[in-house]
């Protein structure tokens, strides 16, 4: 069994040699451990320390596109390589390297397909009280989404067996924590927790600028996700509320009509039935939306079937 640990990097040359120091060599149950990173179009000397050290692959970028472009062109370059098991982490060094063996273990013993490391939160003296209390609620808002029990959805410390890497797809740009789960869930892949150490932080986070700004794109990216999953069930809720306020609008019109003061409240008929045909389009919009789904979900079918043949036939003519 292969396992592949991949670090996406961005100007990480400061930092990357103390995450890659701390890797494991070995794992119970592991034949082969090798090493990738992601350089996401890095200025500095990142490419030269990981070669220095050893990486056996480098996946390059010519200019900077982002942690989802990143994390899946690892992910491509890890299933090519033959990767049984693929292990993401930061080059930060925030996670403690130790626990990627508590991350491959489930998979190891077959008794799930994704391991996402649970960070003691509460305790990780960097985080802010209002970080801490948004990571909570950010976790919370994707496992209703995603119909899981992942209780810490934004931590990039996780481990893919081969099938559930062959299957993942990350449309946003973002970052590819949330709608990886969300799409898991929602596909009733097998995955998991298990709790994992962090360490001292060595810089501050890249992923975004602001508090806000993070927020704002950790929810655009939870409800694009979730619209896509389940987009008649979206629908029909957002159709609901127009329909019943334009039926509420339209009774309270036949009651005056039925007392004979019908005239006087035409508007709230036209208002009403307007409201009604508004929730009725929507709901109908949720029907196309579900029929684009169910053809998406067949296309990733046939797409994880072309990706096996090619990585399959890859990583053979690899080991010749």
């Amino acid at each position: 069994m292969k396992l592949i640990i991949q670090i996406p990097c961005y100007n990480e040359a400061e930092t990357l040699e103390i995450a890659l120091n701390d890797l494991p060599k070995h794992i119970d149950g592991i034949d082969e451990i090798e090493y990738l990173i992601i350089n996401d179009g890095s200025k500095d000397n990142t490419v030269e320390v990981a070669k220095n050290w050893g990486v056996n692959y480098v996946v390059n970028f010519r200019r900077n596109k982002g942690l989802a472009h990143g994390f899946m062109a690892g992910i491509d370059a890890c299933l090519r390589n033959g990767a049984d098991i693929i292990v993401n982490t930061d080059a930060d060094n925030q996670y403690v390297a130790e626990d990627i063996e508590k991350l491959v273990r489930p998979i190891i013993n077959g008794e799930t397909d994704i391991v996402i490391g649970e960070r003691p939160i509460d305790d990780t003296e960097h985080f802010s009280p209002l970080k801490k209390k948004l990571q909570h609620f950010g976790s919370w808002v994707v496992r209703v989404a995603s119909d899981s029990d992942i209780p810490d959805a934004p931590s990039g410390f996780r481990a893919y067996s081969r099938e559930a890497a062959m299957r993942l797809n990350v449309t946003n740009e973002y970052t590819y924590t949330l709608e990886t789960i969300v799409q898991a869930g929602r596909e009733r892949m097998a995955q998991t927790s298990v709790p994992i150490r962090t360490n001292g932080e060595l810089r501050p986070s890249r992923l975004f600028n602001s508090m806000m700004g993070y927020v704002k794109k950790s929810m655009v990216t939870i409800v694009r996700a979730y619209i896509m999953y389940s987009p008649l069930k979206t629908f029909s809720i957002i159709a609901v509320i127009p329909m019943a306020i334009g039926l509420g609008i339209d009774v309270r019109y036949l009651f005056y009509m039925a007392r004979g003061k019908g005239k006087g409240h035409t508007q709230s008929l036209i208002l009403g039935s307007t409201l009604m045909m508004i929730g009725f389009v929507t709901f109908v919009i949720g029907l196309v939306a579900d029929l684009i789904a169910k053809s998406r979900k067949i296309m990733e079918d046939v797409q994880y079937h072309v990706r096996k043949m090619d990585y399959d036939a890859e990583t053979e003519r690899n080991r010749k």
